[in-house]
C-alpha cells in the first residue's frame, strides 16, 4: 500500500510546479463577451488561498519564487493542523477528550487551499501591494478606527445587537467586501452581469451585492450593507466605486471613505481583481492591492445557523444573570 502522505506531497509538488504556467495570460488574450458586448465575467469563481490581506511580520517582498511559496505554505497554521490530524486521526471519544484544547476538531472543513495566492502567474506574500510593506497604513488607533464610536460595544452579552454580525449570520462583509477577500473556508462566488447591473454573490452567508451601472450614487442618505455602489466600464475593465458602508459591517471605510474595485478578465480561468481604499479618517495614505479569482466548478452551500446553540445559550445566560442580580 503506498504511503499516502508521500503521495499527497508528490502530487502537490507537481501541481505547484506547473500552476504558474497553466494560469498565465496569453499575450493576445481576447475575453469572451456578453450579449451586450462587455467582457464576460459571469460564472462561479474562487479566491481560495493561504495568502491574506497583510504580509506576515518579518517577510520581505511581494513576489515569491516557487520554492519560497512552497516553504511558506508549509508553515500555514491550517495546513499544518490538517497534517497533524491526517497523521494522528482521533477515532475514539476518549482520545478526542484528551486532545481537547490541543487541536481544532474541525480542520477537516477548512478550505484555504494548499498554496500561496497566485496573481497573474506570481505567488504573493500579501494582497496589499501599496504600501510596499504589504501592511495596511492605519493611523494611530489601528483597525479599531473602522468601527463607529457611537455603536454598541461588540462582544457583550446583553442582547443580540452586541454580538458580532457574523455570529448572528447577518453579514460576513470581509468576504464579499468591499474589499472582497478570502477566508478560511467557503471562498466561492458567483458573478452575474445584465445590461443595467452587475451582481456579486458570495456563498459565505449568501451575501449579494447588486450594483447598478450609474453615474451617481442612489443611497447617499443611507448606509446599506456592503455600501452604496455604482459601476461603469473602462475599456474591458469593470470598475466599481463604493461609499457609505454600514458601520456594523466593520468595513474598510468610514462614512468619509471610498473603495474602488477593478475586475478584468485576465484569461479563460482567471479574473484579475484590483482595489484601492481611500479614507483619511482611518489611514495615513490610500492603499491598494491585487487578488485573482479562478474558475470553480460549483458553489458549496453555506449554512450558518444550523446546529448553532451558542447564541441562545449566551443570551439565556445573560438573562439569568440579570434575574440573579435582581434577586439579590
Amino acid at each position: 500500500m503506498p504511503n499516502l502522505n508521500k503521495l499527497h506531497t508528490g502530487l502537490f509538488l507537481v501541481i505547484f510546479a506547473v500552476a504558474p504556467q497553466v494560469r498565465s495570460q496569453a499575450p493576445d488574450y481576447e475575453p469572451p463577451r456578453t450579449e451586450y458586448g462587455r467582457p464576460d465575467l459571469q460564472g462561479i469563481w474562487t479566491n481560495r488561498s493561504i495568502t491574506r490581506m497583510e504580509r506576515r511580520p518579518g517577510i520581505e517582498g511581494l513576489v515569491l519564487s516557487d520554492e519560497e511559496a512552497y516553504e511558506m505554505a508549509q508553515s500555514s497554521f491550517w495546513l499544518s493542523l490538517d497534517r497533524q490530524q491526517q497523521n494522528n486521526p482521533v477515532t475514539e471519544a476518549k482520545e478526542g477528550q484528551a486532545a481537547f484544547g490541543a487541536r481544532g476538531h474541525n480542520a477537516f472543513w477548512v478550505d484555504n487551499g494548499d498554496t500561496m495566492g497566485l496573481v497573474k502567474g506570481e505567488y504573493r506574500t500579501s494582497w496589499v501591494t501599496e504600501p510596499a510593506s504589504g501592511r495596511i497604513p492605519y493611523k494611530e488607533g489601528g483597525s479599531a478606527l473602522r468601527r463607529a464610536p457611537h455603536l454598541p460595544s461588540i462582544g457583550g452579552f446583553d442582547g443580540p445587537e452586541a454580538r458580532p454580525v457574523g455570529e448572528r449570520c447577518i453579514a460576513f462583509g470581509g468576504i464579499i467586501g468591499p474589499v472582497m477577500q478570502n477566508g478560511i473556508y467557503n471562498n466561492n462566488y458567483q458573478f452575474v452581469q445584465t445590461k443595467d447591473h452587475v451582481v456579486l454573490m458570495s456563498e459565505m452567508g449568501h451575501e449579494v451585492r447588486i450594483i447598478p451601472f450609474a453615474d451617481e450614487y442612489s443611497n447617499e442618505d443611507l448606509q446599506p450593507w456592503f455600501g452604496d455602489s455604482i459601476a461603469r466600464y473602462e475599456g474591458d475593465t469593470l470598475v466599481i466605486e463604493t461609499i457609505n458602508t454600514k458601520p456594523l459591517q466593520g468595513s474598510y471605510i468610514s462614512p468619509t471613505g471610498k473603495v474602488t474595485e477593478r475586475l478584468t478578465r485576465w484569461s479563460d480561468d482567471e479574473i484579475f481583481y484590483e482595489f484601492t481604499v481611500e479614507d483619511p479618517s482611518i489611514y495615513t495614505q490610500p492603499w491598494s492591492g491585487e487578488i485573482s479569482y479562478y474558475k470553480e466548478t460549483a458553489l458549496f452551500e453555506y449554512a450558518c445557523h444550523e446546529g448553532n446553540y451558542s447564541l441562545p445559550g449566551i443570551l439565556a445566560g445573560a438573562r439569568r444573570a440579570e434575574m440573579d442580580k435582581l434577586a439579590e
